[in-house]
């Protein structure tokens, strides 16, 4: 289950990825052809910076896809940078839910959590199957010479007042 969960966030994340910059890029475009102001601000500084912005978010998306098909490939963990790149992810996808809540609806929510619960779910399927790792034995007394381990006993008793 772990390649196949791998392979469809790193789909999921480039597909992403094209549509983020194609709308900013979009964006751009019509700030540019509408040419007024917000608030006294140069309109081709507001399009120059929404294409930039979807070019920035659109390489992380896809670097974010590019380190899920690795992890898919070499059916290993994500490590390092590569995890705490998806971690962040996930954080930016949680943020995007909340906000696409309140801005454009369910719809866009309930995406935004799917690839949430995509990523974390990437992230637990390639954690340890033997759970935490096991205590150090720790030095056992011994007895004396050739008796073998000395008895064990309890604390010592609580004392009253």
């Amino acid at each position: 289950m772990r390649r196949p969960v791998a392979v469809v966030v790193a789909v999921v994340l480039v597909v992403e990825a094209l549509g983020v910059a194609a709308l900013n890029w979009f964006l751009g475009i019509v700030v540019d052809r509408q040419d007024m102001s917000l608030a006294g601000l140069d309109p081709d500084m507001m399009s120059t910076s929404s294409k930039a912005g979807g070019i920035v978010f659109g390489l992380y998306f896809a670097f974010c896809g590019l380190v899920a098909l690795l992890v898919a490939v070499r059916d290993r963990p994500p490590a390092g940078f590569g995890r705490v790149l998806l971690i962040s992810a996930a954080v930016v996808h949680g943020l995007l839910a909340a906000a696409a809540w309140g801005l454009v609806g369910w719809p866009a929510f309930l995406f935004m959590v799917v690839v949430l619960a995509l990523i974390v779910l990437l992230l637990m399927t390639y954690d340890r199957h033997d759970g935490p790792a096991a205590p150090a034995a720790e030095p056992r007394d011994e007895g004396p010479k050739g008796q073998g381990p000395a008895p064990v006993s309890g604390p010592p008793a609580p004392t009253t007042p």
